[in-house]
């Protein structure tokens, strides 16, 4: 991810993508955020959804993948899409992904033998082992940062043709 430019970070491969925008200038039906940035959603996700920019896939797995899990699992403050502060910043935005994957990874770390096979209790896995959560946030993470990936190759080939 190093290099990730600003333009990079919010660029919009096609009209009407989500991302993450200065409060006051989407026109996104939801818009979360503490801070002077909001991120784009509605309820329900039209069908087919907008397409996604990096900034909002980081999002994603900053807020969604790895900091909720932090909060519910390994002391971390609660956070959501609506309180989080989002990054103004492609460096601000790979900062916030470093912090919340080092907590996620030395929690689960933490864990042990035993706490892996403990029930885990979130909605969608009460009953199975926190192994099972744990893969899935790893999959959860290849997947998205994959994308985020191939936004990435997009973006440069598209700004070398130009």
């Amino acid at each position: 991810m190093s290099g990730l430019s600003d333009q990079e970070y919010f660029w919009e491969p096609v009209p009407g993508a989500w991302n993450i925008r200065r409060r006051g200038t989407s026109t996104a039906p939801v818009q979360g955020g503490s801070g002077d940035m909001v991120v784009e959603f509605a309820f329900p996700v039209p069908e087919p959804a907008p397409f996604t920019t990096i900034a909002w896939r980081l999002a994603h797995v900053i807020v969604g993948v790895l900091g909720m899990r932090n909060a519910a699992h390994f002391g971390r403050a609660a956070t959501d899409y609506e309180s989080f502060a989002y990054a103004a910043t492609g460096r601000e935005a790979l900062d916030q992904l470093e912090t919340e994957y080092a907590a996620w990874i030395s929690g689960v770390q933490s864990l042990g033998e035993e706490g892996l096979h403990r029930p885990c209790g979130e909605e969608g896995f009460e009953q199975e082992p926190m192994s099972k959560l744990v893969l899935h946030i790893h999959r959860e993470l290849i997947h998205h940062l994959a994308e985020v990936s191939l936004l990435r190759d997009l973006y440069q080939h598209s700004q070398a043709r130009r």
